[in-house]
């Protein structure tokens, strides 16, 4: 059976017991930015198993992306190696949110395997947790026998995403791919290769906390997890993931990319593996909006990337080759990942200009890796120092895992924990200083068990609410006094807490005896709201009524910034490539910004096509219309669903222009008709503030195009008022400086065209001084020089600007004196710096550059080398530097 066939018979068996299909989430949910991921099903269904989130069925099944990369599930450094595990891989899951438990999910997992794909009941194994006598007498029940039913225990039989969160017992099915069934045995689960997992059902009953304590979830729920590669293997007849039609044609292509054969293969697979599972992982990551770079989730892809690059490497490929392996995962792919079909061009691009860039730094790397090993030698170690490997890393992009594979090459290695408390120290230092409000504490509030915050923002900026909870300095309390900085949860609020890139709102919250200020509104758990702000007036109590009355003219500020990024994503897209896909935003009163995917900068005129777009599109007036529907409604669409965000069952989709603008289900929206002449078509799934329709924007203008990282821009902008406010400062400065030059505004440019000018010509007058000044002073230099025994010297004291023309007059002395050795040196930014060039018949003779160089830093209080013909050095001393010419002489003799 091929294993799109499986994907298939998988999911249309689970439908036809009830279960909603849905699709993958993406491998990079705001939930977990780390893609330490186990089973990514059970990352987009963490809520609904801890009871935060409703989603409308009760059952569902899904084929997820799953990625292990790190963390407490980690296979990297076993890809290739092992038979069975990947980087990215696929699994099958049926989930129950408290409508079936054990039973159930016994009873789908033994019809599935034995009646829809007929696999050989003498060759299944199960195991269970030690204590969960139910486990085993459900199987017994659908026929398993009593000496296949093992017990084991919570190393293997008790499963958790992580140290905190949902947990319980579990149940693995095992099956043996020996050549000898009939002499299997108890031991072998667990412990022999023969014995493979090919599904894990988790009976998740648990919330593990901080401190390690169990409490009963109030529904007991299922997560069950079929490796699709691993039943792909058993149903394909091979023991090995990497014989399988997911990984063959992938592991084929290496070997033309390679030159090489079957048999250079088989001789030597690891490789060949490596690069045909970090293909996959490559490909899925781009597509799911991942780009290579130096944190979190980025580090990940470009770690991935460039073990597989080196890979390359010792296969002797020596060009970029790794966008041709991508091409055949999309090709086996992308009937059932749409997404890889839709983003082919990017995700080649992305990974070609990745390759190049490891193959610039791959040379010096290894070079300096060599240097660190011949330090090493004469030092009698063999761990390379953690210092050491992080440098490798932050200067030459050398992932460890890397360095450590070359070392284990060399029968070395490198100390990991000291890399480790190396990297910590940076993170420290790069965010020290920064501070989170305690309004967004999610460990905090998530422990009140405050109700959910009914929002009528989006209809309403004045509401009543009750006082839910208060808290002061930490701490809840019943009732705050003025002067105090607080936060406030009420039952229902108009007030917009910050998501999805838009701030939150501000105004003012009154109650029967005072008044708070309200400065800011986050979520730090699934829909609770936390109104930060300072009492201006007498008190404020829980169970109080209060009104809420949000800044009008702030809110409308922050609605046309939001629908304009609607309007610039879809303009981004339409003149660079369906590729430019939002990637971040800050939507707040003053501006908005927006970051996208893409590789190179934005051209001039690419960016006045896109602000024409835009300013075409708010001119026609378009609707814009928001409604709430499911996320399959949604998708069906065309809805885009952004990069980062999660999003439950039911989503609520702006629709700007378009002429099938879905039918609205709340009170924001108005019952117009889309206008005919539009000639906008935007779709996202959004939870923000929005205008009624375009014309409320004003006008966009795109203030600012910049990189903020590989692969990734940023585009800012202003809208409405902001552009009023914009144009009067550029006019009142433009007035200003037509004063200054004595100018009309008309003709500003043409007065500074001709001062420019004037300038360059100055500058090249002085320029043309200083030449004949320091051409001079190296004659002087020239005719000063002196004898030591047979040798002519030079050495002298020189003013220049820079190391570099330090340089210049050295090469010109040492061309000019033909036979010698040149000592310059000269003082930059209050430090001494010496240059000693010396020509190639005394470096025969034995003179060496580097060696004096060296003699003479000491006396100015530095240290320095450098090749027998030319070295440098620096100090700390400038008052020693005429000693240190004058020693020359003596150090010559």
């Amino acid at each position: 059976m091929k294993s799109a066939e499986l994907r298939q018979r998988f999911l249309q068996f689970f439908a036809r017991n009830d279960h909603e299909i849905v699709p993958s989430s993406s491998l990079v949910p705001a939930n977990d930015p780390t893609l330490l991921f186990v089973n990514s099903g059970m990352v987009q269904f963490k809520d609904t198993f801890l009871g935060l989130e409703k989603r409308p069925y009760t059952m569902a099944t899904t084929m997820q992306k799953c990625m292990r990369v790190g963390g407490k599930h980690n296979d990297l450094e076993d890809v290739g190696a092992s038979p069975r595990h990947q980087t990215f891989f696929e699994m099958a899951g049926n989930f129950s949110f408290g409508e079936y438990f054990k039973r159930d999910a016994i009873r789908f997992a033994w019809d599935f395997l034995t009646e829809e794909l007929q696999l050989p009941v003498e060759r299944l194994w199960f195991s269970i947790y030690k204590d969960d006598d139910e486990a085993e007498q459900l199987w017994r029940e659908v026929g398993a026998r009593p000496e296949r039913i093992l017990r084991f225990g919570e190393k293997d039989n008790f499963w958790a995403m992580g140290d905190t969160g949902p947990c319980g017992p579990s149940s693995e099915i095992h099956y043996y791919q020996g050549d000898d069934p009939a002499h299997q045995v108890p031991e072998g689960v667990n412990h022999d290769d023969d014995y493979m997992e090919i599904w894990n059902l988790v009976f998740m009953q648990y919330e593990r906390d901080h401190e390690g304590k169990l409490t009963p979830l109030a529904k007991p729920s299922i997560d069950t997890g079929m490796g699709l590669d691993r039943v792909t293997a058993v149903l394909q007849g091979v023991t090995n993931n990497y014989e399988t039609d997911l990984f063959v044609p992938i592991i084929h292509k290496v070997i033309e990319l390679a030159q090489t054969d079957e048999a250079a293969y088989r001789a030597n697979p690891v490789p060949y593996r490596i690069v045909a599972d970090h293909a996959r992982a490559c490909t899925f990551l781009i597509a799911d909006g991942v780009r290579p770079g130096t944190n979190g989730r980025n580090y990940v892809l470009r770690r991935i990337l460039r073990r597989a690059a080196y890979q390359g490497q010792v296969l002797h490929i020596g060009k970029p080759f790794l966008a041709d392996t991508a091409e055949v995962v999309i090709e086996i792919m992308g009937a059932a990942y749409p997404e890889l079909v839709l983003k082919r061009d990017y995700i080649k691009a992305m990974i070609t200009e990745e390759e190049e860039r490891f193959g610039r730094t791959l040379q010096s790397g290894v070079r300096q890796l060599d240097e660190l090993i011949e330090g090493m030698t004469a030092a009698q170690t063999t761990v390379l120092a953690g210092t050491d490997a992080f440098r490798l890393y932050d200067t030459f992009g050398f992932p460890l895992d890397l360095t450590a594979k070359i070392l284990t090459d060399r029968g070395l290695n490198v100390d990991e924990a000291g890399y480790e408390a190396e990297r910590a120290a940076q993170r420290a230092r790069d965010q020290k200083g920064s501070k989170s409000s305690f309004g967004r504490d999610p460990d905090f509030w998530s422990k009140q068990n405050t109700p959910r915050t009914i929002f009528t923002g989006y209809h309403e900026l004045e509401t009543f609410g009750h006082v839910k909870a208060i808290a002061v300095d930490g701490e809840l309390v019943p009732l705050a006094e003025q002067g105090d900085a607080i936060q406030i949860v009420l039952d229902q609020s108009c007030f917009y807490g910050e998501s999805g890139g838009q701030v939150g709102d501000t105004g003012v919250i009154t109650g029967p005896q005072g008044s708070v200020r309200v400065t800011d509104v986050q979520k730090p758990v699934p829909g609770v709201y936390v109104h930060s702000g300072i009492v201006e007036r007498g008190t404020l109590a829980t169970d109080e009524t209060v009104q809420c009355r949000v800044d009008h003219a702030r809110r409308r500020d922050i609605m046309r910034n939001h629908t304009a990024t609607h309007l610039l994503h879809r303009a981004l897209r339409d003149v660079l490539g369906e590729h430019a896909e939002q990637r971040g935003s800050l939507v707040s009163p003053e501006r908005l910004r927006f970051d996208f995917a893409h590789r190179q900068a934005v051209t001039p005129d690419e960016l006045r096509q896109i602000e024409s777009k835009v300013n075409e599109w708010i001119r026609a007036d378009s609707l814009v219309s928001p409604a709430e529907m499911s996320q399959a409604s949604a998708r069906a669409l065309g809805a885009m669903a952004l990069f980062g965000e999660k999003y439950g069952d039911i989503v609520r989709v702006i629709t700007v222009g378009c002429d099938d603008v879905p039918p609205t289900s709340n009170v924001e929206e108005s019952g117009a008709h889309p206008d005919p002449e539009s000639t906008v078509c935007s779709r996202e799934l959004c939870g923000g503030t929005h205008v009624a329709r375009t014309g409320e924007i004003g006008t966009l203008h795109i203030t600012g195009e910049s990189s903020i990282g590989s692969g990734l821009r940023r585009i800012e902008a202003v809208t409405g008022r902001g552009v009023e406010q914009l144009l009067d400062t550029q006019t009142q400065t433009l007035w200003e400086l037509a004063t200054k030059l004595g100018a009309n505004p008309n003709n500003v440019g043409e007065r500074i065209d001709a001062l420019v000018a004037q300038v360059k010509s100055l500058q090249a007058q002085l320029a043309q001084a200083q030449r004949a000044e320091s051409s001079n002073q190296l004659q002087e230099i020239l005719a000063g020089q002196h004898k030591v025994g047979d040798r002519a010297v030079i050495a002298a004291r020189l003013d220049v600007p820079n190391s570099d023309k330090l340089r210049d007059a050295g090469d010109w002395l040492r061309d000019k004196v033909g036979s010698g050795v040149v000592v310059l040196g000269t003082v930059l930014n209050e430090k001494p710096q010496l240059l000693v060039m010396v020509t190639p018949d005394l470096v025969k003779q034995g003179v060496h550059a580097g060696n004096l160089v060296k003699s003479l830093a000491g006396l100015v209080g530095g240290g320095g080398g450098g090749r027998p013909e030319t070295a440098m050095a620096g100090g700390r001393d400038a008052t020693k530097l005429d000693t240190a010419l004058k020693a020359v002489d003596a150090l010559l003799n």
